[in-house]
């Protein structure tokens, strides 16, 4: 697979075979991103990779919380701005439909938010979860390196086989988190991911992206 097909073919994947992740295919990916870009060689972020019986013990210690209808733990970074202006807030608007439609939620559902955050915290099906940690002390520089990390991390499970779903959700019960994976409070968690093989006959949903007349200018090219 070349790089644009990996490009081409990554999308969030929410419905996962339980086939598990070989721990091979694991040490190679994480191994081959550890080239990702980062400012100042700092190479910042700290990645715990969690399956098999701690993993469903996780889910099912921060499902209970998504059922119980568990607001979550205190932020330590905004989801997303507070008040989205356009075009943003058309975008947002118009994936959230799509996304609920998929999931086969009402998004007038009073019990949507409850029912969302179950589905996250079982990450969808999938046999094995990354957890990104950033230590406190970084600033914005070094979560601009996570996400790159991010990025080279799930274009190469595309080029194995393998498809993921990044998760801000976990953020919420990141307490939980934190105890399962022995986390300490010098440690911000930045984000989960989803990581299997998609589950064979679920129709695949792709979000739609904005035209490059919105989001590129040239100048002097």
């Amino acid at each position: 697979m070349d790089v644009y097909e990996a490009v081409e073919s990554r999308r969030s994947v929410r419905a996962f075979s339980d086939e598990p992740v070989p721990r091979e295919v694991l040490d190679r990916v994480l191994a081959a991103a550890s080239r990702s870009p980062s400012s100042g060689n700092l190479q910042p972020w700290q990645v715990v990779v969690v399956a098999g019986e701690p993993l469903a013990a996780l889910k099912e210690r921060a499902g209970a919380r998504a059922r119980a209808g568990d607001p979550g733990d205190e932020r330590v970074y905004p989801m997303y701005p507070p008040a989205l202006a356009e075009p943003y807030a058309g975008r947002f608007a118009a994936a959230a439909a799509q996304r609920y439609a998929a999931l086969g939620i009402d998004r007038d559902d009073p019990g949507r938010p409850a029912r969302v955050a179950a589905l996250n915290t079982e990450a969808f099906g999938a046999p094995a979860v990354l957890f990104l940690y950033l230590d406190r002390a970084m600033g914005p520089g070094q979560w601009a390196d996570a996400g790159m990390y991010l990025q080279t991390v799930m274009l190469l499970l595309r080029a194995e086989g393998l498809h993921s779903c990044p998760q801000v959700m976990w953020t919420m019960y990141r307490r939980t988190v934190d105890a399962a994976v022995g986390a300490d409070d010098g440690l911000v968690l930045v984000c989960g991911v989803a990581v299997g093989f998609e589950r064979d006959g679920v129709p695949p949903l792709r979000t739609g992206r904005a035209p490059l007349s919105e989001t590129v200018r040239f100048v002097g090219v």
